[in-house]
């Protein structure tokens, strides 16, 4: 069962704009990358489900951060079915995030009011997702869709909607402040925040800061 409710969860998201995203079968390395993002300042973080036994992993992570970062809200990614929703919910999952649009995964998170929040690719996805319960709606490929343009150009007969793009977003200003003009919701960053040179160095530090530094420049970009 979730730790936080889903609008706590909604709100803190749109609070901080962005959600770090990351993939490890390792749990002491995702130990310590939940650690870096939460010195870092952030307090939600995505769990990607890429690679077999990832819902194990996830059940231990999730059981050491309600002990040790109790106030990181952590959540399951790539989820592709309303099934796999159910195990990581079940483990705890406090939001699910979806490459893809499925009535069925709406309704298993609706049924245990667990954020969710699907992949769109039109105004027409965006607007079903929202019919079906969705509060914030993902984009992705976010540049391949179609950026920041794509952002504004929904926004526009649709101002309600609360877009998160994911893919091709990076810490820098130039990419964010285009993501932020065009109105999005929130940001989701892996690979451009927690880069390989971060892992290969084990240089958590500098995770720590860029996270801190991210957050400091989406507050400037919305202000």
């Amino acid at each position: 069962m979730a730790r936080f409710k889903r609008l706590n969860v909604i709100n803190k998201v749109g609070e901080q704009g962005m959600i770090p995203v990351y993939y490890s079968p390792d749990i002491d390395r995702m130990k310590k990358i939940l650690t870096a993002c939460y010195n870092g300042g952030l307090r939600s973080f995505e769990y990607t489900n890429r690679g077999d036994f990832a819902h194990e992993v996830f059940a231990e992570l999730n059981k050491w951060a309600e002990k040790e970062l109790p106030d990181m809200i952590l959540g399951a990614g790539s989820v592709m079915d309303a099934g796999t929703a159910s195990i990581y919910m079940q483990l705890g999952a406090a939001f699910i995030v979806s490459p893809v649009l499925k009535r069925d995964m709406a309704k298993v998170c609706n049924r245990r009011k667990v954020a969710w929040m699907p992949g769109c690719g039109s105004a027409t996805e965006i607007s079903y997702a929202e019919e079906l319960g969705a509060e914030i709606v993902k984009i992705f490929p976010g540049s391949a869709v179609g950026g920041s343009s794509f952002v504004s150009a929904v926004l526009g007969p649709s101002p309600w909607s609360s877009i998160m793009p994911t893919g091709d977003v990076a810490p820098t200003e130039e990419n964010l402040s285009a993501w932020f003009k065009s109105g999005v919701y929130c940001v989701g960053m892996g690979s451009k925040l927690i880069t390989k040179e971060i892992i290969n160095n084990e240089d958590y530090d500098q995770l720590s800061n860029k996270c801190r530094e991210t957050l400091k420049l989406i507050e400037k970009l919305r202000s």
